[in-house]
């Protein structure tokens, strides 16, 4: 597993939180997700032959919010 870091623009409050985690967390190939309002970032554990960071980064982004890999 790899882990990638991303800077998420949007997330306002708990429930934010709770969909991108929710999100991320569904992923093929995601395993452990962390996600920090106060640092607006995602820290995700990730499975590098079955998903991107790229796509980790549009899933979070179709989903409302804007994130950038770190």
């Amino acid at each position: 597993m790899n882990e990638a870091v991303l800077n998420i623009a949007g997330m306002s409050c708990g429930g934010c939180v709770s969909s991108v985690q929710n999100l991320l967390a569904a992923l093929p190939g995601v395993g452990q997700v962390q996600v920090d309002l106060a640092a607006a970032q995602a820290r995700i554990q990730f499975d590098p032959a079955r998903i991107s960071v790229d796509e980790l980064a549009r899933a979070v982004t179709a989903a409302g919010f804007t994130a950038h890999p770190v």
